[in-house]
């Protein structure tokens, strides 16, 4: 689109007169594709980790199970060129999620959650969203790197010897080289903080990314200012999910956990991997180290039915949030914003079926990302609301057992009736609903063992001696 308002230009345009970023240290032609440049400076980051190996190791941790400062570099090289924002930008998104808040307060009963509102570059994305990815990525690496440890062979172990730790600091830049570039290219495609369905932002901050909505209005004929409020307005209504249900990221990040406790790795090739390897040529010889890294890269983990099941939870709960987002955004929108529709399926799309950098993160730590029944919980919870109001609608939030499964989320009609037949009440104080439900179990068992003597009948005079 060419008609980007206030602030927001395409990423290829230089007419405003602003400097590209000359501190970025980006080779120009690492912005199409990895270049080859990153793999020799992954070496030597290499050869550097290698030398102090072992270092701020303490008891019970799991040292290198991502090398983060790997992946922050390789990220950035990713990344390459970056327009940085001015005010301009800063006002423009100041200026949507303003908007888009009063809209989004006729059509929910949860209040704004956003406090603050950012502009931000790529890499502003890369810096500011590293701590969440620590804390997703870290269970998964750990469990890898203790998987490792308990599980190969002892004679395989016997015959690595002195590799186990270089093979245990492989691993760990492995992990870190591959979320560096899977980070590098999701920086560059994300529209706003929360995209992929996480609160990546710190919070109450409700961001957009001009440089990627600038690409992403390209391929729209739409007005690029109804895509901007669009954007922001899903933003917005993520963050009052997020900032309201304080148990939903601790739910997500305990999903991620659990995937992780499943993890087993397939050491049957270790062997062979092992075997006439001199640790010394590692530091002189980037192709045997290449070609280390190729095969180490083999010991793939294997999925379990634990692993399956929680990566099923993950996709509920990510549909169940990407949908009530869909539904509260359409309704507050689609009577001033005449391109509403087209977007609601342009966005649908875009989650369900993820982009290469989505893909990319699921190869790498096994956990899809796409919330795969959008559509049908996006119209459980039109149907809920049709059914009852948005109040029964909101307050299904209010406790994690109340939330509809993958089979509601299939069938909505038996979820649907239970709520409206169950009342209101249930749903504006979960847990004193859980104390009423725990009191009338007990007196029903307490009834059971004749402990209480209160008969609904004169019956139980007759039978007193």
């Amino acid at each position: 689109m060419n008609d980007l308002p206030f602030g927001f230009s395409a990423s290829g345009n230089d007419d405003d007169g602003r400097d590209k970023d000359q501190n970025s240290g980006q080779n120009p032609g690492a912005a199409g594709g990895f270049d080859p440049a990153m793999l020799g400076q992954l070496f030597n980051q290499l050869g550097s980790m290698f030398s102090g190996m072992g270092a701020g190791a303490g008891p019970g941790s799991a040292p290198g199970a991502v090398n983060y400062e790997v992946a922050a570099s390789l990220a950035r090289q990713q990344i390459g060129d970056f327009t940085p924002m001015l005010e301009k930008e800063q006002s423009v998104v100041a200026d949507a999620v303003r908007l888009a808040e009063v809209w989004l307060d006729e059509q929910t009963t949860l209040p704004a959650g956003v406090t603050t509102t950012a502009a931000w570059t790529p890499v502003d994305w890369l810096e500011n969203t590293m701590p969440t990815w620590r804390t997703l990525c870290d269970p998964v690496a750990e469990q890898m790197s203790k998987s490792i440890d308990a599980g190969m062979p002892e004679e395989a172990r016997a015959q690595a010897g002195p590799m186990m730790g270089i093979i245990s600091q492989l691993s760990g830049s492995m992990f870190g080289s591959q979320l560096g570039q899977g980070l590098g290219t999701l920086a560059k495609d994300v529209l706003t903080s929360t995209d992929i369905g996480l609160p990546l932002a710190p919070e109450h901050t409700g961001v957009l990314l001009p440089q990627a909505i600038a690409k992403f209005s390209e391929g729209l004929d739409l007005p690029a200012q109804e895509i901007i409020v669009f954007l922001a307005a899903r933003e917005a209504a993520h963050i009052r999910l997020f900032t309201h249900v304080p148990w939903l990221k601790q739910r997500l990040l305990a999903t991620v956990e659990e995937y992780a406790r499943g993890i087993r790795i397939d050491f049957s090739g270790m062997t062979d991997l092992t075997q006439g390897i001199d640790p010394q040529e590692l530091f002189s010889n980037p192709e045997k180290m290449e070609e280390l890294m190729g095969s180490a890269a083999s010991f793939e983990p294997q999925t379990t039915p634990e692993q399956q099941a929680a990566l099923a939870r993950l996709e509920t709960i990510l549909a169940l949030i990407e949908g009530w987002v869909e539904t509260v955004v359409t309704d507050a929108l689609s009577d001033r914003i005449p391109s509403t529709p087209a977007l609601t399926e342009t966005m649908r799309r875009r989650r369900a079926t993820g982009g290469p950098a989505e893909q990319a993160f699921a190869t790498l730590i096994g956990l899809d990302l796409r919330p795969r029944k959008l559509r049908e919980a996006a119209d459980l919870w039109r149907r809920l609301a049709e059914a009852s109001d948005i109040t029964v609608r909101d307050g299904v939030w209010g406790h994690p057992d109340l939330l509809p499964d993958s089979e509601d989320i299939d069938s909505p009609a038996g979820f649907i009736d239970g709520v409206i037949g169950g009342g209101t009440s249930s749903f504006d104080d979960p847990m004193a609903e859980l104390e009423r439900t725990i009191a009338e179990e007990e007196k029903r068992r307490s009834e059971g063992t004749g402990e209480a003597g209160t008969g609904d009948s004169d019956q139980g005079d007759d039978q007193q001696p």
